[in-house]
């Protein structure tokens, strides 16, 4: 089952919180690329991956600082932090004091308990979708690589963004909208070598000078719909993980995820969320 897969993952993390965590192998045990299970632990827990893995380890740190004789020196070792410096500053991050003082049982610590991953059956507030098997279609627009932390996307697609609708990109592509997916795209999508990159498009078969193409394959999609501000895409994707995925009879492909923009309006959007999926 999928949820056993990101339980799995949780205890691999568990695991190795004192030694290297490889996203790989996350990745490995989920079955999905790591850039596609950090963006679905995100969702599904409301925190990004490496905040997780730092409360986990800032957690244990404490633990450490206040029930042995440790130096601070090594315990930042421990965890991972080859300098005093940025160990102080995760541990100050997160329990609001420096390391030095956590002896003081007068002061307040932080714990935040290992994540476990359980299904969520809700049904009263629908959830609209549609099954839609395609075939192969191109997109074409401008894309820029993604970086392996998810949260350094969180600065460079918004940028990415800015700077289309700033230099006329998203008003040159809105011409060509001419099939389905119908409206300006937001696509996550790799290569054969796993390097991501963030499009900016619409899907057309028409040659546009001077922008990138990408080819998404023939695939079964499940495309979900909802409107409001582009927060609304947030909560809906969440809902998917949390609520859909686990109570359906398909499963993440882990293929491109498609950002359907029908209506730019950021106070009320109209949008739609396509996802690659496949038969349990």
């Amino acid at each position: 089952m999928w949820m056993d897969k990101m339980n799995e993952a949780m205890m691999y993390i568990e695991d190795n919180l004192t030694g290297d965590i490889d996203l790989e192998k996350i990745a490995q045990i989920t079955c999905t690329s790591s850039y596609n299970f950090q963006r679905m632990f995100s969702y599904m827990s409301s925190v990004s991956l490496s905040e997780y893995i730092r409360r986990r380890r800032m957690t244990l740190a404490a633990i450490d600082l206040q029930n042995s004789d440790e130096k601070i020196v090594d315990i930042a070792l421990k965890y991972g932090y080859a300098s005093p410096t940025a160990f102080n500053r995760a541990f100050q991050n997160v329990h609001g004091i420096a390391p030095s003082m956590a002896k003081n049982c007068e002061l307040t610590l932080k714990a935040y308990q290992p994540l476990r991953f359980i299904v969520k059956i809700e049904g009263v507030e629908e959830l609209e979708y549609r099954i839609v098997r395609k075939e192969a279609f191109r997109i074409t627009g401008v894309s820029y690589p993604l970086d392996p932390d998810l949260e350094k996307n969180y600065e460079i697609v918004p940028k990415l963004w800015k700077d289309s609708g700033s230099n006329g990109t998203i008003t040159r592509l809105a011409s060509y909208i001419k099939a389905e997916p119908l409206g300006l795209l937001g696509v996550s999508a790799s290569d054969k070598q796993n390097h991501w990159r963030f499009y900016i498009a619409v899907a057309s078969d028409a040659e546009i000078s001077d922008m990138d193409s990408y080819w998404l394959p023939k695939a079964t999609w499940v495309v979900f719909s909802s409107e409001g501000t582009h927060e609304s895409l947030q909560q809906l994707e969440k809902r998917i993980w949390t609520e859909w995925f686990p109570n359906s009879s398909y499963e993440y492909a882990d293929g491109p995820i498609i950002e359907v923009y029908q209506d730019p309006d950021p106070k009320h959007s109209k949008l739609e969320l396509w996802m690659m999926v496949k038969d349990k």
